[in-house]
């Protein structure tokens, strides 16, 4: 299988796995990132996680993808972090089309919100330990994700 090249995260090319987030250019002005939130299970409370992530070894090798159903989950660094999103879209038997997979690089001060259901590589941190917020929905039951092997997927960076 080929390489994945990561390209620049932009909200046009990332749209179909979610929402890009980004801190604003001008002082004073929030930006609100509520359409990509969502819990499709209701009664199932909010979870704000914080992690300081370990890097990964290099070259990048993604040997297995999660997906989380009933949530969105997003992913905020916390401090200036190099990270890459490794994402795929479904098949038509629900599981994730590895050959459609794709890897962005974050700029400096962009976050992401995974729809439900998206395939995603785990957080992936480069060169240094970095601190990120996560937030999703979940119960801490079986139905919280999903995760399964894969044929290892190269990350060229």
């Amino acid at each position: 299988m080929r390489p994945l090249v990561p390209r620049p995260l932009t909200g046009e090319a990332f749209a179909p796995y979610g929402e890009v987030l980004a801190v604003p250019q001008t002082v004073g002005v929030r930006t609100s990132f509520d359409r990509g939130l969502v819990n499709l299970r209701p009664g199932v409370p909010a979870s704000l996680s914080l992690i300081l992530a370990a890097p990964v070894p290099q070259p990048v090798a993604v040997s297995v993808i999660e997906r989380h159903v009933f949530t969105s989950q997003s992913f905020v660094p916390m401090a200036p972090a190099r990270w890459v999103i490794v994402v795929a879209p479904g098949t038509a038997d629900d599981g994730p089309d590895l050959a459609a997979a794709e890897a962005f690089l974050p700029a400096p001060r962009q976050g992401i919100t995974l729809a439900p259901g998206t395939w995603h590589a785990p957080l992936t941190v480069l060169d240094a330990p970095a601190p990120f917020a996560l937030l999703m929905w979940r119960d801490y039951g079986p139905d919280d994700e999903e995760v399964i092997a894969i044929p290892p997927l190269a990350v060229a960076l």
